[in-house]
């Protein structure tokens, strides 16, 4: 959600320095970003027979918890009809022209969710992912393998993970971590955007300085298990501690380059280097202000010393909160990310930690605003043929779409299968 935006003097001076800021980011684009028009129809039919013959691996998709908070469904996944045109990202017609192979549906909770412990929430997002793949049976499989991917791509359906986001859920148990395994689910991101007993999140403050001994276990179990360690959304010093810890190589499910745009939620360049030693994999999101500097910019005027004045000013009146940021947004329209700062993204991970290093995650469904030219799910074969267009070779967009995270999951099931050896 965005912030609301304040009329003060201080605040008007804040967001117009801001939007001079942001104009000159735009107007001094990164390679391509000015390249707003279709890609030509050969790049496109291009991407089109390379996701046909290799299956397009997406990081994070918040469909089950769309479901949970839809207005009309409230977690009826009979309800929410997905061969119908649904009001979210996500049905099976768009998945079908965006040419996904496999997906990980997020099982997200929020970490602020305390009404009955993280469990409870958990295993109820869970129960709603499983129903959704188990309702379409000729579109969608359960996949917990690297190889049952590959089956359910040459039998034409999506092969469909789960994927926990936010350590909490494991309530401090290892016991816990183990549960949700045998339930399917096959990463872990080892925080939300809150700071656990055990991990520092990006967004919270550092209470850890990175990972507890706690949280070297989690890691070191995740490992054993085969479970993926997933470092979106921590902080620095937590994804440097989970590198220093772990055996297999990690993911980032839907993180983008911090050099680009110099968000908490992205990832350093000094991380991305030892993403390449580890053998890891950096997917980059199609969420706006992680991917366009000029959308960053905007929305960090719009946020903390806004909300701070307009408090200050209405007190607890929302409705002349509302007001004044409706009338705000009228005069000073957003900027948009654009599919071009997507692939600037791409590219530049594929720069600095290699091109055996770089994926997809989306984030569909779980973001309110959109990149233009990527606005649901049905619009991955654009971006393939953009990165065609500048030059990517067959291989490297075989590699971007699926290869590298099959390479990353098949050497996480290798470590499992030392490591469990070795307990015996």
């Amino acid at each position: 959600m965005r912030s609301p935006v304040l009329h003060s003097q201080r605040a008007i001076s804040l967001l117009s320095s801001a939007l001079i800021l942001y104009s000159l980011v735009a107007a001094a684009p990164l390679h391509a970003q000015t390249t707003l028009t279709a890609p030509n129809d050969r790049y496109l039919a291009r991407a089109k027979r390379i996701l046909r013959e290799t299956p397009l691996i997406d990081g994070h998709n918040d469909l089950p918890w769309r479901i949970r908070e839809d207005t009309i469904a409230r977690g009826n996944v009979d309800a929410y009809d997905l061969r119908k045109r649904t009001p979210g990202h996500t049905d099976l017609e768009r998945l079908k022209r965006g040419m996904i192979g496999a997906q990980f549906w997020s099982v997200y909770t929020p970490g602020d969710y305390r009404d009955s412990g993280y469990a409870r929430v958990q295993l109820e997002q869970i129960e709603i992912a499983r129903r959704v793949i188990a309702r379409y049976p000729d579109r969608l499989a359960l996949a917990l393998s690297a190889n049952d991917i590959r089956r359910d791509f040459k039998q034409r359906k999506i092969g469909s993970l789960l994927g926990l986001e936010g350590g909490h859920a494991i309530e401090n148990s290892l016991g816990a971590l183990r549960a949700y395994y045998d339930l399917g689910v096959r990463y872990m991101t080892l925080t939300h955007n809150v700071t656990l007993d055990w991990a520092d999140a990006a967004l919270d403050s550092a209470k850890h300085n990175g990972l507890t001994p706690f949280g070297d276990s989690v890691v070191r179990e995740m490992n054993r298990l085969g479970m993926l360690v997933d470092l979106s959304h921590v902080s620095p010093g937590t994804m440097s501690d989970a590198l220093n810890v772990s055996q297999a190589p990690v993911i980032f499910s839907h993180s983008g380059a911090r050099a680009l745009v110099d968000v908490a939620r992205n990832v350093p360049d000094s991380i991305l280097h030892r993403v390449t030693t580890n053998g890891g994999i950096v997917m980059v999101p199609f969420v706006t202000g992680f991917v366009s500097p000029a959308v960053y910019l905007y929305e960090q005027s719009t946020t903390r010393p806004a909300m701070r004045d307009l408090r200050e000013k209405y007190g607890n009146d929302t409705v002349a909160i509302n007001r004044a940021v409706k009338e705000w947004r009228a005069t000073h329209p957003e900027p948009r990310a654009t599919l071009s700062q997507v692939a600037d993204q791409i590219e530049y991970v594929r720069k600095v930690a290699g091109v055996d290093h770089v994926g997809i995650g989306g984030d569909f469904d779980g973001i309110t605003e959109v990149v233009q030219g990527l606005e649901d799910v049905s619009t991955y074969p654009a971006l393939f043929a953009e990165l065609a267009r500048r030059g990517w070779s067959d291989s490297d967009l075989r590699k971007l779409a699926g290869e590298n995270f099959l390479r990353v999951f098949v050497q996480a099931e290798a470590v499992a299968k030392r490591m469990q050896k070795e307990n015996r």
